[in-house]
């Protein structure tokens, strides 16, 4: 199983102390506030809900979407949909990709972002995370179309991974997954800050929907989890607040970042940088308390999510201090 952020237990284990601050993922620190459930949430079997699905269409701006339980139950299940092929991932970017097309018997190769246009015409099936994780490099949707048309047209796919592009609508590819040979993947989990749901959203042909609800089977969401989304997918309001409150945050991060001398980039939940010797980095700030996000392979350095309050803000700013100065 390949290692993610959020594992505070380990951090605990390794280093002996429980006040931890967690930034070691992008998920919004503060998290849609989940109603009161009706009963039945836990009762009944959970059924498909049209009217979720209705909703996570008009905010992805989606002609139709597959509720899932989580992007990653999706990420695991289309290498199943295919035989064998020709399969390129961006790298670096979310490994479970990668992994994942690895264990079906698809022949897999990772291709930085610069040379992912090469890799369109001898690739059966291109995937790419955009806004990216770890980096935040970005491929405007122009042209990721135009490289999903000239895929479907053989036959070929091209899986966008959006997990990240709530707080960048203007990237998203999810309007046009009609085109055969298009798949995108949202998250409900990181802008929302409701990452224990475990629910995302996958857009794609009526087929490729159809294949894909096949293998994953019946009940594939909660009904507690649909209920919590439906909530947050319908609330405009908080989403205009927290897109706002998200984009300041973000360079709040990257001008403190700054201050210490380092260069980060990434999205407004999330900010990452190579670091030369990321383990001694790592260790440092663990001994303070933070809890970031250590890359030692692809993409070696460091990602950082946000502080959830002042009080965190100003321990990160120390620890980063004693870093400057050590």
């Amino acid at each position: 199983m390949l290692e993610h952020g959020g594992n505070l237990r380990e951090a605990a284990d390794l280093y002996g102390r429980e006040d931890w601050i967690d930034l070691s993922t992008g998920i919004n620190p503060h998290g849609y506030p989940a109603p009161v459930l009706a009963p039945d949430a836990w009762h009944r079997l959970p059924e498909a809900n049209p009217e979720l699905v209705a909703a996570a269409c008009a905010y992805y701006g989606a002609p139709a979407l597959l509720p899932v339980a989580g992007t990653q139950a999706a990420i695991q299940a289309l290498p199943r949909l295919r035989a064998p092929s020709r399969v390129t991932v961006s790298a670096p970017s979310y490994a479970e990709h990668a992994h994942a097309w690895a264990q079906h018997g698809h022949l897999r190769r990772l291709a930085a972002y610069a040379d992912l246009d090469a890799a369109v015409d001898t690739s059966d099936v291109l995937v790419v995370v955009n806004p990216n994780n770890p980096t935040g490099e970005t491929i405007a949707p122009e042209r990721l179309l135009a490289w999903a048309d000239r895929m479907g047209k053989r036959g070929g796919w091209l899986v966008v991974d959006e997990a990240f592009g709530d707080t960048a609508p203007r990237l998203s590819v999810a309007a046009y997954t009609e085109r055969p040979g298009l798949i995108v993947l949202r998250s409900v989990g990181k802008f929302f800050g409701l990452a224990g749901l475990r629910l995302g959203f996958v857009g794609a042909d009526a087929a490729t929907l159809q294949a894909l609800a096949d293998v994953l089977g019946p009940w594939a969401v909660s009904g507690p989890a649909q209920s919590v989304a439906l909530a947050a997918l319908r609330d405009t309001a908080w989403q205009r607040e927290t897109f706002t409150r998200l984009q300041s945050a973000g360079g709040r991060m990257r001008s403190l970042l700054a201050a210490h001398g380092i260069a980060a980039t990434g999205t407004p939940l999330f900010h990452w940088w190579a670091q030369e010797q990321p383990e001694a980095f790592h260790g440092f700030m663990a001994r303070h308390g933070m809890w970031c996000r250590l890359f030692q392979e692809a993409g070696r350095g460091i990602r950082m999510g946000l502080p959830a309050n002042e009080t965190e803000w100003q321990r990160l700013e120390t620890a980063l201090q004693a870093w400057s100065n050590r």
